[in-house]
């Protein structure tokens, strides 16, 4: 089998609820001389082998000689720029923009998700310390902003990684974004999956927990329509599409970057106004996609994929912080990571893809 459909399989695989929402994640694989990655913003259960982007490796090698400038929006232009470049011509989209990363591993397939399993660790304010005991060969990273930042960093912890073990890792936990899982086979990629997932759910068991999400209460069919327009007149656009839920426990700050960019960072919680809806802006700088109140969980967007991607992720994100009261709870993103999220012109292109 050709390695474009052995990657297309476990994106198909690994692109399930359980591992992803939305856009999120990437997969990737290499030969000597071509990386082939995910575009931005595609969704890994709708990858073709043609969709897949391909990469001049020398080309985009450029990368790790680079004098970065300092400022966060000239560095990310200029990146953008050498990526364009190493891309072949032949093939339509745009990278992800962590590209430069899959290639830092020599590995031949690379597989990143953020499974809710995964992040109740990832997220925890115990994480690091728990990684450390459940997944010893594991490198852990402390939170960097993603994009080319993210890559350099992880780069250099692979050399430093190999330099110490003679070889690279395996597994990588980002703190509150995910895993990346490389191997040279795909059976490898799968075993290595399951020792994670099967791992945390044996130590969420210990602690009494699981990863079913708690919904306190129905949403009626005449709560919701009543809702609906209430949030439809404080926002002053009737053509809003709003998806609904019974009450759970929304997480009230930033967990994850996919969570921000499809759900935003902050809920609006209590009966919308407008009064309340200019104070929240104010203070947010953006209109709130998550609504809880009326014994309900509304996502709101300008269309109907969106609306349920927002409440998709809420939903993700309560199911997160419950899994996180297992290791000392939720290490919410500082103010500056999520204004970096909130601003990165990246995560805007691939909201508007999905």
């Amino acid at each position: 089998m050709k390695i474009l459909d052995i990657i297309t399989a476990l994106s198909h695989e690994f692109g399930t609820g359980d591992y992803v929402c939305g856009g999120g994640g990437n997969t990737s694989c290499k030969s000597e001389t071509t990386l082939w990655v995910k575009p931005s913003g595609t969704t890994l259960s709708g990858l073709t082998p043609e969709k897949f982007i391909s990469i001049d490796r020398s080309k985009l090698a450029k990368l790790y000689q680079l004098a970065a400038p300092a400022v966060a929006a000239e560095r990310e232009v200029l990146v953008k720029s050498i990526m364009d470049e190493a891309t072949l011509s032949e093939t339509a989209g745009r990278a992800s923009v962590e590209a430069p990363l899959h290639d830092a591993l020599s590995a031949r397939y690379v597989v990143h998700t953020h499974p809710f399993i995964v992040n109740g660790m990832t997220a925890a304010k115990e994480g690091k310390v728990v990684c450390k005991q459940l997944f010893p060969d594991a490198l852990w990273l402390d939170y960097v902003d993603p994009g080319y930042t993210l890559c350099m960093v992880v780069s250099k912890e692979i050399e430093l990684y190999q330099e110490r073990n003679g070889h690279e890792p395996e597994l990588i936990f980002l703190k509150n974004h995910g895993v990346f899982v490389s191997a040279d086979s795909p059976e490898r990629i799968r075993e290595l999956y399951a020792e994670v997932m099967n791992a945390l759910k044996s130590r969420y068991v210990e602690y009494g927990l699981n990863a079913d999400l708690e919904i306190s209460s129905a949403c009626s069919e005449e709560s919701a329509d009543a809702a609906m327009t209430l949030i439809r007149g404080a926002m002053d656009n009737q053509d809003l599409f709003i998806a609904s839920s019974g009450l759970f426990a929304v997480v009230p700050g930033p967990i994850s970057p996919d969570h921000m960019v499809y759900a935003k960072a902050y809920p609006y919680v209590g009966q919308p106004t407008k009064d309340g809806l200019a104070e929240f802006v104010a203070r947010y700088g953006y209109a709130p996609q998550v609504f809880v109140f009326n014994e309900c969980v509304f996502g709101v967007a300008e269309s109907g994929k969106g609306a349920k991607l927002a409440l998709e992720l809420a939903k993700d994100g309560a199911v997160v912080k419950k899994l996180c009261t297992a290791f000392g709870g939720v290490n919410y993103m500082s103010d500056s990571a999520r204004e970096f999220i909130e601003n990165w012109e990246v995560e805007s292109y691939r909201k508007k893809q999905i």
